[in-house]
């Protein structure tokens, strides 16, 4: 994980967002163990209630179980509900807005794939 944390938002949102991409790329697969509050505090240098929170949203959010005398982990499923999630965002939320944005430059499919596939 990068240790560099924006300042504009909380840290806590930040290492949330760092585990849940780590899920989505496949670092962090399903049924893995998440690193230790204690271990995750001392590499970066941050308060572990700070960690604490961020493991706290996650399980809130279904993406992380705690077991009981063992540590946290990612449920069944995750990664999938992540990718299903991510997917419908981006369709809902982003992909308008680049379809806009490719219109008002008046590029079309033959030209951005010439680019996508590195034919200038």
């Amino acid at each position: 994980m990068n240790t560099e944390w924006n300042s504009n938002e909380p840290i806590y949102l930040q290492l949330k967002d760092r585990i849940i991409q780590m899920m989505l790329d496949g670092t962090l697969k399903d049924g893995d163990a998440l690193p230790s509050v204690r271990q995750v505090a001392a590499d970066y240098q941050i308060n572990p209630l700070t960690v604490l929170k961020s493991y706290q949203l996650l399980v809130a959010q279904d993406l992380v179980e705690k077991r009981r005398g063992l540590g946290m982990f990612v449920r069944e499923g995750a990664g999938r509900k992540l990718a299903s999630s991510e997917r419908d965002l981006f369709l809902k939320d982003e992909w308008p807005r680049i379809v806009a944005r490719i219109e008002r430059l008046g590029l079309d499919a033959a030209t951005l794939l010439k680019h996508l596939n590195g034919d200038d």
